[in-house]
Formats: C-alpha cells, structure tokens, sequence
C-alpha cells in the first residue's frame, strides 16, 4: 500500500497549523519561537511583526523582556543568516548547522588566502571572552594580529565558525542597534552549546514545517545529506506524498487539518521563514507570483495571506502622523476578502505604528 497523498491545500493547512496562523496561540514568547524553530531576524524589527500575527495579545515588551532575560537570542544561525531562536533552542542546534557555515567559508574564494582557522579563531574567542565587540572592532583587532589576512575573511570566518550571539541594547524600540556587539554564546547563555544533533534538527524542523520533503529540510536548514538522515530516521516519522509523488516525512502525532478548515487574513513581515522554509513552496505561494516576492537585492517582501496563500505584498508608510497600509495583490481579490483584510491590517498599523493618530488601509489593483 502506498504512501497517502496530500493536496497542496492539505499541506497549506498543515503548515499554517504548525506556524499559528489558523488561530493565533495562546503561548508565551518563547515557546512560540521554539514552535516555529526560529524566525528570520535579518533587521530586528520583523520578528515582532511576526510574533504579533501569531501570538494572541502579543507586545512588542514581551519580546524585549525575553532578550534581556536571555531566554531568547539573535544570532548567525540557518542559512548563515540572523535568526531568534530560544536559548534552549540554540544550544541544542546550533553544532548541528556547523556543517553549511563551513561551506558557506568558500564564498570567500581567493580573500581567504593565508587564514589559517588554527590560529585565528582562538584569538577571536580570547578577545571576545574580554568583552563584546562589533565586528568592526573584530575585524580590526584580528587585522592587527593577522596584517597578512583579508578583513572580511577574518570576521566571516568569525561569524560562522564561533557560537556567537548579539548583545541587545535596551535604548533601542527593537532591541538592537544597527551596528551590534557580538558576545561568544557560552558566556551569554552560562552554558556551553551541545554536540550535533543532526535528528533533532529535523524533528525541531517537522515541527514547525512539516510535512516535508529532504529537499525541504535541505533548502531551510542550509544542511546537506538530508535524504540519507530522513531515511535513518524513517521508522520514527510519518510518510506521505505530495500530488507530483515526492515523498514527504512528518512527525506522527502534528497536526494535519482537512483541507476544509478555514485559514484568516494574516500579515507576515520581510523575511518570514513561511514563504522561505520549503524548496517547493507552492504550499504557500504559486510559483508565479515568487518573484513578485523576492527583490534584485535579495530582500524578501512583505507578504499578505487569504485563505492561507500569499495573494499579494504590503508596506506601511507613515506621514503627518497618518499610517497607511497599502496592499499590492498579485490578483483580484475575492470581495468576501476585502473586510478581513481591512480588519486585521488596521490591527497591525495601531501595533506597527503605535504613536500615528490616525490609520488606513489601502487596497490596490492588481498590477
């Protein structure tokens, strides 16, 4: 008997489930960022946004607090790229995904010439032991130590080789400041970060995106072999296929609501790992409208959501002390879809834009 076949519509609801966009949840900071293993943190301000639209009665303090608390930290994490994760969270997965920052080294091509890891990453850890530094101050000081190397292959190979983690500011309304200090993560955390955990990684992944294909995994986590892991680890997952046949795996106990369920107006902020945690995402987005998503300079566009699909992208503008909202839908939207989006992006002005004294929500045609 072969594997059930899930529609795309089925693993849409699945996802939205697991990411708190069917209903906004009744959960802490930290919990939810341990729910959605991580959230792009490429500018401080987007997983605000981002936990605002999942967690119901979310305040930007709550995050903030959670910082400072250090049960939540930013760092270098999937992809190479900035991430929240939750202090428990980190420690348990950050040597897992060693393996695509070392290969992301090669980047550098002939910059690296003369790094020698041996002995410069020791130096970068005894002078960030001392006290937190920007990587300006990083590059810097190893450029004294190491005239014969390239700045930026220093502190890149600093960036992705040593568990850091960055120093919030408490003047700041996001909690970071544009040029951040940088802290080693087991002086932060008071503890050391655990060895690779390969499955947990993919667990921690299913979790929050599933069900998934290898190539899923491969494409959020930024980790090669995925395919050889799934299958070690078959006898404890659930298997399906998509439509197209792929074979997709899950944890058997998530959540996988039929098709029929309703999905809400939601707002996602640059960035969100929705529209970046799968390498087909046609669960999320029709294929035709990703570039509509993604700039020539790699920015990820904020994006709205109707009946659980990207249907278009937004930005807030703030003049004279009114906040528009402006919608820019890739196609016509159904009228029934008008006044939830007008409802929920009204909410997110007065979170977003909290000292406006008036808002409104603009609904352009379709370009």
């Amino acid at each position: 008997m072969g594997a059930t076949t899930l529609t795309v519509k089925e693993l849409n609801r699945a996802t939205l489930a697991r990411q708190m966009l069917l209903e906004r949840g009744l959960v802490g900071v930290v919990e939810a960022v341990e729910r959605l293993a991580g959230m792009q943190a490429q500018e401080p301000k987007h997983p605000y946004l981002g936990l605002w639209t999942r967690i119901e009665g979310f305040e930007a303090g709550d995050l903030r607090a959670a910082l400072f608390a250090r049960e939540v930290v930013r760092a270098t994490l999937m992809r190479s790229t900035l991430h929240l994760m939750s202090a428990a969270q980190y420690r348990a997965l950050r040597m897992s995904m060693q393996p695509s920052m070392s290969v992301a080294l090669r980047a550098l091509g002939a910059r690296s010439q003369g790094l020698d890891l041996e002995r410069v990453l020791p130096a970068a850890r005894k002078l960030l032991a001392a006290r937190p530094l920007t990587f300006d101050e990083i590059r810097a000081r190893l450029q004294e130590q190491f005239a014969e190397v390239n700045d930026r292959a220093l502190g890149y190979a600093v960036r992705t080789l040593v568990a850091l983690v960055m120093v919030p500011a408490e003047q700041e309304r996001w909690g970071f400041p544009r040029v951040a200090e940088f802290t080693l993560a087991e002086d932060w955390l008071g503890a050391s970060v655990a060895d690779a955990d390969p499955e947990a990684l993919v667990r921690s992944y299913l979790a929050a995106f599933g069900p998934a294909s290898a190539a899923d995994v491969q494409n959020w986590s930024g980790v090669g072999g995925m395919m050889k892991l799934l299958d070690a680890m078959r006898a404890q997952l659930a298997v399906f296929a998509d439509e197209r046949g792929r074979e997709l795996f899950d944890l058997p106990d998530a959540p996988r609501p039929s098709a029929g369920v309703s999905a809400p107006a939601r707002f996602l902020p640059e960035f969100d790992n929705l529209v970046l945690g799968h390498e087909d995402r046609t669960r999320i987005i029709a294929d035709e409208h990703r570039p509509r998503v993604t700039t020539k300079n790699l920015r990820v566009r904020s994006t709205f959501l109707w009946d659980g699909f990207v249907r278009g992208t937004w930005t807030i503008e703030t003049k004279r002390r009114v906040a528009t909202l402006r919608l820019a839908p890739f196609v016509a939207l159904p009228r029934g879809a008008i006044k939830p989006l007008r409802a929920e992006g009204e909410a997110l002005l007065g979170f977003a834009e909290p000292d406006a004294r008036d808002y409104d929500v603009q609904i352009g045609e379709p370009a």
